[in-house]
């Protein structure tokens, strides 16, 4: 445990912000399984739930819960099982 008044509040401030972040993350991964799911069974919605899920990344991304670079991977991925399978 921190001693300190300052380190106190540094740790209060760190565990509401990874609360923050968690629950962010979590709503990326949830729309990610749903859209993939969406695509594999080809369903009609698949393009709206694919719009919706890269908005997500990009603004978890734009907040720092996520960097750049797993940003860009994860939409690219995405969107090439979406087109794989608009090809089908």
């Amino acid at each position: 445990m921190p001693n300190l008044q300052s380190a106190k509040k540094e740790l209060r401030k760190s565990k509401k912000k990874q609360k923050h972040n968690k629950l962010i993350n979590d709503n990326v991964k949830t729309l990610i399984k749903k859209t993939k799911k969406a695509i594999e069974s080809k369903d009609s919605k698949a393009a709206e739930a694919i719009k919706k899920a890269l908005k997500e990344i990009d603004k978890a991304a734009q907040k720092g819960v996520i960097k750049k670079n797993t940003r860009d991977r994860k939409k690219s991925r995405l969107q090439k099982a979406f087109n794989k399978s608009l090809k089908k």
